[in-house]
Order: C-alpha cells, then sequence, then structure tokens
C-alpha cells in the first residue's frame, strides 16, 4: 500500500492505537461476555412487539384477513405496504457489501457485516406477508407448480407476483451464502477462543473447517467476487420485479414506466437509512466506537443525500407526466394524493424524504451521530409513507366515485406490523451476541492504511511506522509495587500452606500448560480453591505479576472452572 494515494483530508476507518490483537479482542468481546442491561431491555421490548405480532398473526389465519381494515375498493393496503417496505429495506446490505467490495472501498470492512445481516432479517420479515395474505395458509401448496385433481389450476409464470417470488427468493439465497462466507474467518476466530467444549464444537461446524492457509484465502476472495458479482445485478433487479406488481396494472398513479429505477433509489435510501440506524446503536452498545467511526456514519449519509434527492426527482417527474399525459384519470389521480383525504401522508412522504436528507449538504451536520440517528428514522418513516401514498390512495378512488372508500387501519394491520420489526430486532440482538458484529479479518487488512496511528505517523514523516503501531508500549514496574501486588493477591485468595495441604493439578483449568503452572507455583498458587476467589480486580493483579499469558485468567473464566473442579 506504499504506492497507494490517499487524499490527506480523508479520516482514519480505525481510531486508537490498535494491534492484531486488540481488534479480535474487542470484536470477540460483545460474543464472549455477558450481555448488558441495555441489550436486555431492548430485546424484552422487542420480543414483546414480536409476541403481539404473533397473536395478530394466528388470529388473522384462524379468523379470516376480513380482520384487517380493508374492503371491496382498497383489496392492498398495510400488507404490501409493509411486505415492500420491507424488500427495500433489505437492499442496503448487499449494495455496500457487493457493490462496495466490487469498487474496492475500504470503508465497507466496519459496516458491511451487519448490513448483510439486516438483508437477510428484513427479507424474512418481508416473505412473512404474501404468505399471511393467503388467508388459508393451509393451502399454499396450491401456489406450486405441482401435478392436482382440481382441473386446470395452473401455476401463472407470466404473473409478476410469481417473478417476486423467484427474484426474492434467489437474493435471499445468494445473500445467506455471502453473509456466511465472510463469516467464516470469524466463525474460526470464536472456535480458537471458546473455552466451553459446547461452544468450541458448534463454532467449529460452522466454520467448515476454516485454517487460515494461503489456500483457504485465496478461494476466500474469488468466492467473495464471484458472489459480489451474482449480488449486483440482483440488487437492482429485485425491487423492479417488485415494482412491476404495479406498473402492469392499468390503475392511474401505478401504470408508469419510471417504476422500475424509482423503486430502486427509494429502496436503497431506505436501506442505508436502516444500515445507519444500526450502526449507531450497535456501536454504542457493543463499544465499536473504534471500527464504526463517524467517518463511516458521515459516509452513509451521503449516500443518503444522494438517493433522497433521486426519489425527490422521481417525485416531481410522476407529476410532470401526469400533467403532460392529458389524462385526467392520471391527473386526478395524483391531484387526490396531494389535496384528497389522505394529503397528510402525501405530505409526510415529501417532508421525510425530499427534506430531510437536504440537511446532510453541512459536514458538520452530516458528522453529527445523534443527528444522523433522528434523520434515519425520518428516512425510514418516510419510506414507509411512500409506500403507503402509492397504494392506498392509488386505489380508495377508482374509475367509479360509487365506490369510493377509505380504509383504515385495524388493531390487527398494527398489530402484523408492530411484531415485524419486534421480530427484526429480535434477530439482530441474537445474531449480535452469537455473530461478531465486525469482520475483523477485513477490518485487519486495512489497519496498517487506514488506522488512525498510520496517518499520525505518515504525517510527521517516519519512514516505517508500522512497527510502531503494533508495539505495545511497555511500563517498568519497579520490583517494590510487583511486591506489593504479590501481597495483595495472596491477601485475597489466601496463602497456600504446602505442609498441610495437597497441591491441585492446575494443568485440568483450560488454557494451563505445564509452564503457566509452573508461573502460578512460583508466585504462590497451589490449588483450586485459591484461585475460585480470583474476580477483576486479582485478575488484574495476576497480570502484572506473570510475564506471559496475560489476560488468559480472564478470558478463559479461571475461577469459574476451578469451582467446577473443586466439585
Amino acid at each position: 500500500m506504499s504506492s497507494h494515494y490517499e487524499a490527506p483530508i480523508r479520516q482514519p476507518l480505525i481510531i486508537g492505537d490498535k494491534s492484531y490483537h486488540d481488534i479480535t479482542v474487542e470484536v470477540a468481546a460483545p460474543v464472549e461476555g455477558k450481555a448488558n442491561k441495555l441489550w436486555w431491555t431492548v430485546f424484552t421490548i422487542a420480543l414483546l412487539a414480536f409476541l403481539w405480532g404473533l397473536g395478530s398473526i394466528i388470529y388473522t389465519i384462524g379468523t379470516g384477513i376480513g380482520v384487517w381494515g380493508l374492503n371491496k375498493t382498497v383489496g392492498w393496503a398495510w400488507d404490501i405496504t409493509n411486505f415492500v417496505w420491507w424488500v427495500g429495506i433489505g437492499h442496503a446490505g448487499t449494495l455496500i457489501s457487493a457493490v462496495l467490495l466490487l469498487f474496492r472501498q475500504k470503508w465497507r470492512m466496519g459496516i458491511n457485516r451487519s448490513a448483510e445481516a439486516m438483508t437477510i432479517f428484513s427479507v424474512v420479515q418481508a416473505g412473512l406477508f404474501p404468505v399471511i395474505h393467503m388467508g388459508r395458509v393451509w393451502n399454499a401448496h396450491f401456489v406450486l407448480p405441482l401435478p392436482n385433481q382440481y382441473g386446470t389450476l395452473w401455476t401463472n409464470f407470466n404473473s409478476p407476483l410469481l417473478w417476486d417470488v423467484f427474484a426474492i427468493s434467489t437474493y435471499l439465497s445468494v445473500s445467506l451464502v455471502f453473509w456466511w462466507t465472510g463469516l467464516l474467518p470469524d466463525f474460526a476466530m470464536l472456535r480458537d477462543r471458546a473455552v466451553k467444549p459446547f461452544q468450541k464444537k458448534i463454532y467449529s461446524l460452522v466454520s467448515f473447517g476454516w485454517s487460515g492457509r494461503a489456500k483457504d484465502w485465496q478461494r476466500f476472495e474469488e468466492v467473495s467476487l464471484v458472489l459480489a458479482g451474482l449480488a449486483t445485478p440482483l440488487v437492482l433487479s429485485v425491487h423492479t420485479i417488485v415494482s412491476f406488481d404495479f406498473a402492469t396494472s392499468v390503475i392511474p398513479g401505478w401504470h408508469t414506466t419510471i417504476f422500475p429505477p424509482y423503486f430502486v433509489a427509494g429502496a436503497v435510501f431506505s436501506g442505508f437509512a436502516m444500515v445507519n440506524t444500526l450502526l449507531i446503536i450497535m456501536r454504542k452498545v457493543s463499544n465499536l466506537e473504534a471500527y464504526i467511526t463517524k467517518q463511516h456514519i458521515e459516509l452513509m449519509n451521503i449516500v443518503i443525500m444522494i438517493t433522497g434527492s433521486i426519489v425527490g426527482c422521481a417525485y416531481i417527474t410522476e407529476l410532470f407526466i401526469a400533467w403532460y399525459s392529458g389524462v385526467e384519470y392520471e391527473q386526478y389521480a395524483f391531484l387526490n394524493r396531494a389535496t384528497g383525504p389522505y394529503w397528510w401522508a402525501y405530505l409526510l412522504m415529501m417532508s421525510c424524504n425530499v427534506f430531510s436528507p437536504q440537511f446532510m449538504w453541512f459536514k458538520k451536520l452530516r458528522s453529527s451521530i445523534m443527528f444522523s440517528f433522528i434523520i434515519s428514522i425520518v428516512v425510514n418513516i418516510g419510506m414507509w409513507f411512500e409506500r403507503f401514498v402509492i397504494i392506498v390512495t392509488s386505489l380508495h378512488r377508482d374509475y367509479l366515485p360509487s365506490s369510493w372508500t377509505m380504509f383504515s387501519p385495524t388493531f390487527v394491520d398494527i398489530g402484523i406490523y408492530v411484531g415485524t420489526i419486534g421480530f427484526f430486532f429480535v434477530l439482530f440482538l441474537l445474531y449480535a451476541r452469537t455473530f461478531p458484529v465486525i469482520a475483523q479479518a477485513e477490518v485487519k487488512s486495512i489497519l496498517k492504511s487506514s488506522g488512525d496511528n498510520f496517518k499520525k505517523y505518515r504525517d510527521e514523516g517516519v519512514p516505517n511506522p508500522a512497527p510502531v503501531i503494533l508495539a505495545k508500549a511497555k511500563t517498568e514496574v519497579s520490583k517494590e509495587d510487583l511486591s506489593a501486588n504479590a501481597q495483595n493477591l495472596m491477601g485475597t485468595i489466601g496463602v497456600f500452606d504446602k505442609e498441610t495441604q495437597t497441591p491441585d493439578n492446575l494443568k485440568l483449568i483450560s488454557g494451563v500448560g505445564p509452564k503457566l503452572e509452573q508461573n502460578l507455583n512460583s508466585l504462590g498458587i497451589y490449588s483450586f480453591d485459591q484461585i475460585t476467589k480470583m474476580t477483576e480486580k486479582e485478575y488484574n493483579l495476576l497480570d502484572s505479576l506473570l510475564t506471559t499469558f496475560k489476560g488468559r485468567a480472564k478470558r478463559d473464566d479461571w475461577a469459574g472452572q476451578a469451582k467446577n473442579l473443586k466439585k
């Protein structure tokens, strides 16, 4: 990377004096450690929302979709609105990973993992709605192209609704493989660090025998590039096909050729906003501020600003086409959107999607974490209302004034929607506790080119800053301090009496070998009983006394292991 020119204005992507080991420890910490109170609070709220939604779904299937607010005129409403919204959110994940990988953008490294997970979980939520909308779910096999005894009941392969099935299924499959492939080095890292046999076995299975050899990395690179090349056209095709659900009809407001690019831009827009929402939460909850930096958030905001402007142009184009067509019905459809009974939804859509992203032109605002978080939520609200405006306002007043109606959601409609949001966050929070949120192997690859220290030393003219980055500052500890630490440690865990007590085999503790046992004995630690009394304070004292194997006692939970061995 010595020949690579980088503009001096560019911010570092990894903050702080980080070594490769530091990255491993900090990325693995949310998985290996215990969940904090904030995680449990958010998880409980999400779980309650999911249970409400699950109850609403069961009630819908048991009673029929008549419990929704649908009527003879508005046959599609919240169900399809939510479906299109969730599919749109799922777009950004693959776009960040696949497209930015192909363009070799370094800033994707810290955020691609969460974005890919978001894709998987949002598509799962989207897939629920067509199934529920069937009403009689137990007859779902009739939609499959199977021979049957009921006459000419065959799948209509010409229907865009069937194209949806194939497009979204392919998109989900490729995204899942792409996500899992990227996780293999991280699973192997967790496998090698695992203390409990069950965890080690699970991570061994899901890592698919990853060994870290050059051959493994070569295949990893090849597969990643191939999958990225497959996923990129899928990003464009999926929402294009979703827009055909509407564009192939003859309903004013739907029958327009601008829908495919319009829907794709809107999907990327809402997807990036959701990624921003999740990353801002995760960087705080999981203490990953060093890897998900303001630079990442700012670059995401720039994409939101650009796609928001494209969506705004699409809105204006729609209005122009309706006026230019000279078709009375088309003109009324858009006039009704802006001035009819649902004018408030149209106003929210325009305010949230067109006007709010324009604040990102100001560097101070797009660099602000709190402002970015607020705007990301506002954008997602606006995109939901965009889908609502397109679907409901085009249906509720059709060609026959005698059939004009209003749509109002019921308690069940709201419950199912809130339930999918809860389900999404339940899945994402569980993912954050079992999978590494940051792609540590990829982040390590940019440490020497985009790290905070690298840039600092490069600016100072240090010829080879790499050793300085990786070197830890060694603090000299006096003999008096060491003696005091030893006394404090023994005072807490107790002194072992060789004459009256029998020493335990400390090598039974996972992570303790002959050499380490010898070091512990030299400090006066011989028994499991002594080790069971160790807490955070004692672990730190022990690390100050050991010349090697520092941090192992805490990581491997010696106190917990010793308790089990005592029994």
